[in-house]
């Protein structure tokens, strides 16, 4: 069974003026919370070492990334142009998420430089995040040790839900708002 979008009709009930407004909200909903949270793992002080505290980190980092799903949810469902908020919920999650894995790869590399290939920096433990995310997998960076691997097998995992079973409620999310949208207007 397909999931049926009924197209939103953004022209219909907003002027451009109205509709520019629209998408610069939209737009400024995504990009600053990035840009705080790209510059946070940029200055933050991640000197502490891989122990239990970065397990329990990296658990409640996952936890925070299932939390912003179910309020992104809620927020597409309850939504006027849920197209529109679905778009902003993915161009949010996903920079979280691979933030969230660049993070946990930067403090493992620093704790014990034998975890992977190569020293990684900031840059170079998001780029691999990036490259695992999207199964491009250069091969110039890799997990080396048996913790290391399992981080990264935990992340492919978590890719396939996020990119599989995530969007496909979003998707659901717009249909439900759009049919709600549609019996209000009976």
């Amino acid at each position: 069974m397909g999931v049926d979008v009924v197209p939103e009709v953004v022209a219909d009930d907003l002027n451009p003026r109205q509709r520019r407004r629209l998408v610069v909200e939209a737009t400024l909903r995504v990009v600053v919370p990035v840009v705080v949270l790209g510059t946070l793992y940029y200055v933050l002080p991640l000197d502490h070492g891989a122990d239990a505290g970065t397990v329990a980190e990296i658990a409640f980092g996952c936890a925070v990334v299932v939390v912003v799903i179910v309020w992104q949810l809620r927020t597409i469902m309850r939504s006027k142009y849920p197209n529109l908020r679905a778009a902003e919920a993915l161009a949010f999650t996903i920079p979280l998420y691979l933030l969230l894995f660049a993070t946990t790869y930067f403090v493992m590399a620093r704790s014990l430089s034998t975890n992977f290939t190569a020293p990684l920096t900031r840059t170079d433990s998001l780029y691999f995040s990036v490259t695992v995310f999207t199964t491009v997998g250069f091969g110039d960076i890799s997990a080396k040790s048996e913790a290391a691997r399992l981080v990264v097998t935990l992340q492919m995992l978590l890719d396939l839900l996020l990119v599989g079973l995530v969007v496909k409620l979003f998707f659901s999310a717009i249909r439900r708002s759009q049919q709600r949208h549609v019996a209000q207007e009976r």
